[in-house]
């Protein structure tokens, strides 16, 4: 989809964001039969703003869509089809400006999935939460990244070492 919400905005801040009406992403989780939980990530491409640097699948909030909606639907777009039943654990607000926010949801999926749909992704790797701190991670993500990790933690039981 390809709608009224894809475009860049000059931001109350003075920066331009991508997403006329804001975005969204998804980060997925997922907890093995050994107990073991992981999240997904994508390697943004070159193609992408920050091209190189990992981060969850995201974008443009179109018209009449809410947050998870959008979400939902750019990571389909980017990493393929979202296995059900999912769950959601909540939800990020990173608002650096008073007419612009990306939002976050924390999903649990019953199954890791996800391969390069499109121009926009290079890779799709499953993580640890450990391991999520040592990558290069896009700016905005690293900025989101603790917020979103406890809620990752308080969803699934678990915490960092």
């Amino acid at each position: 989809m390809n709608g009224g919400g894809s475009g860049f905005l000059k931001c109350s801040d003075g920066k331009t964001r991508w997403g006329l009406y804001g975005a969204a992403g998804v980060v997925f989780v997922h907890r093995s039969e050994t107990g073991e939980v992981t999240v997904q990530l994508q390697k943004r491409s070159a193609f992408a703003h920050e091209g190189g640097s990992w981060s969850c699948a995201g974008g443009a909030i179109e018209p009449g869509e809410n947050p998870l909606e959008a979400g939902l639907r750019e990571a389909s777009e980017e990493v393929g089809a979202v296995p059900e039943p999912i769950t959601v654990h909540g939800a990020y607000t990173f608002a650096p400006a008073t007419d612009w926010s990306y939002v976050t949801s924390v999903v649990e999926v019953p199954q890791p999935f996800g391969n390069s749909m499109n121009f926009e992704t290079d890779d799709v790797q499953w993580f640890s939460v450990d391991e999520v701190d040592a990558l290069d991670l896009h700016s905005g993500f690293r900025a989101a990244w603790p917020e979103l990790v406890e809620l990752v933690n308080a969803a699934m039981g678990t915490e960092t070492s």
